[in-house]
This record gives C-alpha cells, structure tokens and sequence, in this order.
C-alpha cells in the first residue's frame, strides 16, 4: 500500500503542524523532510511523517539527530510488519494449498514436539 505525498508550503506546514518556518527548513536541512524539487519553499512528503517529526519534536524535545533515528526506527517497524502479514498470507496460502492432508507439527526451541 502506497502513502499519500503532499506538497506543502513552508508556512502552510509551520502552520498545520504547529511548526515554525524556520523549523521546517532546519528539518529540510538535516534530511528528516523532503524538499519539493519544483517549488523553492515547499515539502514532499508524506502527511502522518510530518505529524510524527512534529509531536516527537514538540511534546518530547527530541533533537535532530534522536529525530532522525526514531523515524527511521519506524520506518523499519512498518517494514517489519508488512513482511509478517506478507508471510502470513504465504503461510495461509501454503495451509490452503495442502488441504490439511499433513500432520501440523509444533516447534518448540527444543525442535518438533513429541
């Protein structure tokens, strides 16, 4: 599933996200935004990114380079989860596929259950 992409404004994002223009330059700056390639004062990116750089900003304090890693770190997660639901389905596939004419075995840490 594709995230929406916004372009918005320098002001307008100040304004929306309770952010200064001045802190969404900085945030361009140090690469936690994406710069709109086609307008000087505007951001690219997606709308739930800018809302979360702006609560861990403001309610936390978090700095840039906290920022930075904690965005990342959630951006790996949503990756991480998209490939346990897309193993999932391969598993249901599987499942499917055998009808259920094969013992289901359990694996403990030990190896498969007697």
């Amino acid at each position: 599933m594709e995230a929406a992409i916004i372009t918005i404004t320098f002001r307008e994002c100040g304004v929306r996200y309770g952010l200064s223009e001045t802190e969404v330059r900085e945030f361009v700056r140090f690469g936690l935004l994406h710069s709109a390639p086609d307008m000087p004062d505007a951001v690219r990116e997606e709308p739930e990114r800018v809302a979360r750089l702006a609560r861990l900003y403001q309610e936390l304090g978090l700095g840039k380079a906290s920022l930075d890693v904690v965005l990342n770190m959630h951006r790996q997660l949503e990756q991480l989860q998209q490939e346990v639901r897309r193993q999932q389905a391969r598993v249901q596939q599987l499942e499917a596929f055998l009808g259920g004419s094969a013992p289901l075995l359990d694996f403990d840490s030990q190896g498969p259950a007697s």
